[in-house]
């Protein structure tokens, strides 16, 4: 089991993202419900990916093992969420569909929602080469 978090790992996460964030990225709908979803609903989202992500890395990734370990797990946690967001952002705005400068709001919105499904696929894809 590796404990640390090198470039191997880094481009597993970032392979898991765009495999998920790229079909996603390219749908109307999720353009438009980055649009018209409420904060709350947002808010919800961004709980469920952070669950979902803790809750298969303590199985798949750490083996239901993170007491000696737990900075390192959240740690896993918070890498991968961030490059996720990072590969979605960068879909997004190759697709001219993240307005960062012009409409801020809609841009973290549509970020968030792609965001979820796609970090998913990163901690799935970092899980694969378990030592």
């Amino acid at each position: 089991m590796k404990l640390s978090f090198n470039l191997e790992d880094a481009s597993q996460v970032a392979i898991g993202a765009f495999a998920l964030a790229v079909p996603i990225s390219f749908s109307e709908e999720a353009w438009k419900l980055g649009e018209t979803l409420p904060g709350i609903n947002l808010l919800m989202l961004f709980i469920l990916s952070m669950m979902f992500l803790g809750f298969f890395a303590y199985q798949s990734v750490f083996q239901g093992d993170i007491k000696s370990r737990i900075p390192t797990f959240l740690w896993r946690i918070a890498i991968a969420y961030t490059i996720t967001v990072i590969i979605v952002a960068l879909v997004l705005f190759s697709l001219n569909k993240f307005p960062l400068l012009t409409d801020t709001f809609i841009a973290l919105k549509r970020l968030i929602v792609i965001s979820m499904p796609a970090s998913m696929g990163a901690i799935i894809v970092d899980s694969f080469d378990k030592e």
